[in-house]
């Protein structure tokens, strides 16, 4: 994808996707005017992943909705499967569906999800728990398989929870963090993990940062990161949350240890729907995550004394499936499959690449700058923009019946789905904020 300033007052030909051999005209408007709202129509008349709208139900009347990095929208066939579910399984089947089906519910979705999305082989990646529960499980697991190492190398603008866990465990086990001073646009770099290496060569036990950040959507160097650390003989973590339904992280390709996401976002799984978690299958029988429960131990319906962990993926599982939540999970997970992840990532770098021709072109005067990398292969799905008034004004984008969100101190989150947001989407809420801002 080019940047779309080269192609300011002509439009180029761009090939957005996998479903079929339509492209999608780029063109940079200089205003926000009419003529310009009739180009992005025209972006969307050619956009491959236009149809996949309608398998979405729709919102209230008006609403312009760039927040699907916080939480994606709701696809119809979720009301059907959940509907299923309550009537047909639970309702009719009653106690009998954990026979036909539910015991294995989060594991087959995890296959589905890591041979599809993730880069990654089946039996390697699971739907349990939440996102805070698997990276707790996880890096718990990682500080257990090193113990005569004392570091664990993270950033300071990880995502809250991450730090806050690893902070818990380092004082739990007594180990130190080694906190890399990330810059909030750019984020940890490699030669900043290699400076921690240095200080620290034989030290480190784990090495855990978030894929793409939640800030900036700035996308760490997973394949460097990795390799780096695994010569230390660290193992790494990452946190894939805002990645996992956007972008492919190749996860088998790139020798990732351990990752974790959630399926709210881009995955469309709904509000608190469980979160997966990744392991490399060479460490699945190596590692013991903490938190044993009768659904991790070998034949759990024996209800034998002592803990006697299973063997592959299922030893990461704690308790019952959350049946619900993993059935609605799956709809949506089911729906990227069918669109491809080579097709949303590309429609995620059309939509991105022009929100911020739009921005620059008119709200830079009115002090809104751009928070997110302008290189399109280092930027993930959402688009960060830096007002120092960004808090009211996410406030009243929300009255405009425009939803975004705010990151401290001074950031608007545009959060663009590429199934479910359109190119006159991000038209429309540029034009809000314009309006806003004069």
């Amino acid at each position: 994808m080019p940047d779309c300033r080269s192609c300011r007052f002509a439009p180029t030909r761009v090939q957005i996707g996998s479903l079929g051999r339509r492209t999608i005209p780029v063109f940079s408007p200089v205003s926000l005017d009419s003529t310009a709202l009739k180009r992005a129509r025209e972006l969307d008349r050619a956009d491959p992943l236009a149809p996949f709208l309608e398998r979405f139900a729709p919102t209230e009347p008006g609403l312009v909705y760039l927040d699907g990095n916080s939480l994606g929208r709701l696809p119809r066939q979720t009301i059907e499967d959940v509907g299923d579910l309550l009537a047909e399984q639970w309702g009719r089947r009653a106690v009998r569906g954990w026979s036909e089906g539910w015991m294995e519910l989060g594991r087959d979705t995890g296959d589905r999800l890591a041979t599809h999305l993730l880069g990654a082989p089946a039996a390697s990646t699971v739907l349990a728990d939440s996102t805070s529960v698997c990276l707790y499980k996880l890096a718990s697991a990682a500080l257990a398989a090193r113990p005569d190492r004392a570091t664990i190398v993270t950033d300071t603008d990880n995502f809250p929870s991450d730090r806050y866990i690893v902070e818990g465990l380092a004082a739990r086990h007594r180990k130190r963090v080694a906190w890399i001073e990330s810059d909030p646009i750019t984020g940890p770099q490699p030669e900043q993990l290699e400076e921690a290496i240095r200080r620290a060569p034989d030290d480190i036990a784990l090495v855990t940062f978030s894929h793409v950040s939640y800030r900036s959507a700035q996308i760490a160097d997973l394949k460097a990161v990795t390799a780096l650390a695994h010569d230390a003989g660290a193992l790494v973590l990452w946190d894939l949350c805002h990645s996992a339904g956007v972008l492919d992280p190749q996860l088998a390709a790139n020798d990732v240890d351990l990752a974790v996401g959630c399926t709210y976002k881009y995955l469309n799984g709904g509000p608190g729907a469980p979160a997966f978690l990744y392991v490399d299958p060479r460490l699945q029988n190596v590692l013991q995550q903490p938190i044993w429960g009768w659904l991790g131990r070998t034949d759990p319906f024996a209800m034998a004394a002592g803990y006697d962990p299973a063997s592959g993926i299922a030893s990461f599982i704690t308790g019952t499936p959350p049946i619900l939540g993993i059935t609605a999970a799956r709809s949506g997970i089911e729906l990227s499959i069918e669109a491809g992840i080579d097709a949303i990532r590309a429609k995620s770098i059309a939509l991105t690449a022009y929100a911020i021709e739009l921005v620059e072109e008119n709200l830079a005067a009115l002090g809104v700058a751009i928070g997110s990398p302008r290189d399109p292969a280092r930027r993930g799905g959402h688009v960060a923009l830096t007002h120092p008034g960004a808090r009211t004004l996410t406030s009243q984008l929300a009255d405009r019946n425009v939803i975004a969100d705010f990151r401290a101190p001074d950031v608007i989150r545009f959060g663009l789905s590429p199934l479910s947001t359109t190119f006159a989407d991000v038209h429309t809420g540029v034009k809000a904020l314009q309006d806003l801002l004069e």
